[in-house]
């Protein structure tokens, strides 16, 4: 039953206004911009828009395009105080959801924040790739900092390169293209350039401490840390600080021991709490204690100088965060020289 359900969401799209672009090929004002080597081509402002992952519903929300989300799926944490009336309206997922669901919602762009969702076709967790959505008249996007090396490759395939905030804003401009949008684009992003390059200078010439940002699970004989890949290398170099984990590129999250965590003694933890729509950092506090109670940590600089701290997942994602989140780890980090 579900094949044939899916066949006939698939027909539906294919016989509507989406499957006819796709089949009469690009209107002659069609703007096309390439995004991770793929061609996205819209004949005009795609109408509607279902956004994948915490850093995709902000960037809608940011461009001022809330009332084209005909969904919203997968919040990390609660969304940006100044984005919250708008996600109230919009529908929501609270996992992703299926293939078959998500074209249910007759979507004419895909927006994701991470890769991953369009790592295989049709698999569980996966929309397909993009080329399969391509097909039916749906266009797709990833966020630049998370560019796979190919279509429906996942966190393995990240070039490293492309994780900058040059990429962040590179989104916000094809995005504001795209969506008929790019004033509001170029404000975000001049708002985002400010506000990184003011604690550039702030903590211009000071020591460098370095930073674990560390996912919960503290269990279980294993640790799981943000490797170079991973947008917080970005943030925590913006702020002042070096990434303890930097030289370990194969994934952004990556799998360590207790004893190389301890052999590294960062100056500082951020203990990453993930993955609910209502999260905050006074709920990952819990997790704070429970590292600075672990005997296993005791001669931890981090945990001798109580600079264990509450963070979010989020907060690391690549996004219209940047800024904030580069503020937040430079308080942290450097509380003498950014309050």
């Amino acid at each position: 039953m579900k094949t044939l359900a899916a066949a006939v969401v698939v027909l539906s799209l294919v016989t509507g206004c989406s499957g006819a672009a796709a089949q009469a090929g690009p209107a002659a004002d069609a703007v096309t911009v390439k995004n991770c080597g793929v061609d996205v081509t819209v004949d005009g402002p795609p109408k509607r828009v279902f956004a994948a992952y915490q850093p995709a519903i902000e960037m809608a929300h940011a461009l001022g395009i809330s009332d084209r989300l005909v969904g919203t799926a997968y919040l990390d944490a609660e969304v940006l105080p100044a984005y919250a009336a708008a996600q109230r309206d919009r529908k929501y997922y609270q996992n992703l959801p299926s293939r078959e669901e998500l074209l249910s919602q007759e979507p004419d762009f895909v927006l994701s924040g991470f890769n991953d969702v369009f790592a295989s076709a049709g698999s569980d967790g996966s929309f397909g790739t993009r080329k399969s959505l391509a097909d039916l008249g749906v266009q797709t996007w990833i966020f630049g900092p998370l560019c796979p090396t190919a279509d429906g490759k996942g966190d393995e395939a990240i070039d490293p390169a492309t994780v900058s905030m040059d990429n962040v804003y590179a989104d916000l401009r094809d995005l504001g293209r795209l969506f008929g949008a790019g004033e509001k684009a170029e404000a975000v992003i001049a708002d985002q350039q400010q506000r990184i390059a003011a604690v550039e200078a702030k903590v211009k010439g000071a020591d460098r401490p370095t930073v674990a940002i560390l996912r919960p699970g503290l269990e279980g004989g294993g640790l799981t840390v943000s490797g170079g890949p991973d947008f917080g290398t970005v943030l925590i170099r913006q702020a002042g600080g070096v990434n303890a984990f930097a030289d370990l590129t194969s994934k952004r999250n990556v799998k360590i021991s207790v004893e190389e965590f301890i052999k590294r003694d960062p100056d500082y933890v951020l203990i990453s709490g993930c993955c609910e729509a209502d999260l905050t950092e006074a709920k990952v506090q819990p997790d704070v204690q429970k590292l600075l109670a672990n005997p296993a940590f005791a001669n931890l600089k981090s945990v001798r100088n109580k600079r264990v701290v509450p963070w979010l997942f989020a907060h690391h994602s690549a996004g219209v965060r940047g800024a904030g989140s580069t503020e937040l780890i430079a308080r942290i980090i450097h509380p003498d020289l950014v309050k």
